[in-house]
């Protein structure tokens, strides 16, 4: 029956390309969301995919999410993690409940998914790939919550790589740096823009597709003596720290 991943956040952006490049490489997919309406349009553009609406950060859906996928696919080879939510905002304007919104999304169903599918993740040979942030790597204004839940997503796969390695099932994350999805064409002003452009050294924001693609390695054979790591898919935006903008010019 071919390889068997299940991503979640795939009804657009990172999640979507990740699962049209794996099911044209012949993987059984499966599509988790929690946006009915707009997962039924990306399953029906993928072949061969299925969609599952689930709410990563609902334990009880979760459970009954992973006993149906046991049920239909039998054996798990990936698990793409990337459900994700943004809030950014001064750290005095958070509320709690911004805090408590995030991390559930971001780093309770992480935790969640991961724990649900390993019963009957392929052991050996399994594959979890969390889909991190350069803003657990690097601080910045605005992403208290954000930034804060995407490093402990970077630890929870150290975690991860660590007790699952003896079962031969490997655990690594990708932290994307700046990507054009539709949430930073929204919120990215053209300063916004123009100041990130200054600063990475490829001097462009990245594209869902490369993104995807480092995802795809990491799930796949070729990365099979990997795990435990973080890899930044940034442009060198991490390399670079402060100041090359100036030291550029």
């Amino acid at each position: 029956m071919g390889k068997t991943a299940l991503i979640t956040g795939a009804a657009r952006g990172i999640g979507l390309a990740t699962a049209r490049i794996l099911a044209r490489r012949g993987w059984r997919v499966a599509m988790l969301d929690r946006d009915a309406d707009e997962l039924a349009v990306a399953v029906r553009e993928t072949e061969g995919a299925h969609a599952v609406i689930c709410d990563v950060s609902d334990p009880e859906a979760v459970a009954a999410m992973a006993a149906e996928l046991q049920a239909g696919f039998g054996t798990l080879d990936a698990l793409v993690n990337n459900a994700g939510v943004a809030d950014f905002g001064p750290i005095a304007e958070t509320s709690f409940d911004r805090w408590r919104r995030v991390m559930a999304t971001n780093l309770d169903g992480v935790f969640l998914v991961s724990q649900a599918c390993l019963p009957f993740m392929a052991s050996p040979g399994g594959a979890i790939v969390n889909v991190a942030s350069i803003s657990g790597l690097r601080a910045s204004t605005l992403r208290v919550a954000y930034g804060t839940s995407k490093a402990a997503v970077a630890h929870l796969t150290q975690q991860q790589a660590v007790e699952l390695g003896e079962r031969g099932i490997r655990a690594n994350a990708v932290a994307p740096g700046p990507v054009n999805t539709k949430l930073a064409l929204a919120v990215h002003s053209p300063e916004i823009r123009q100041a990130y452009h200054d600063t990475i050294p490829l001097n462009r924001y990245g594209s869902e597709v490369e993104i995807a693609e480092a995802i795809v390695f990491l799930c796949s054979p070729e990365a099979g003596y990997i795990t435990g790591q973080v890899l930044a898919a940034d442009g060198g935006f991490q390399a670079a720290g402060v100041g090359v903008a100036d030291l550029r010019r």
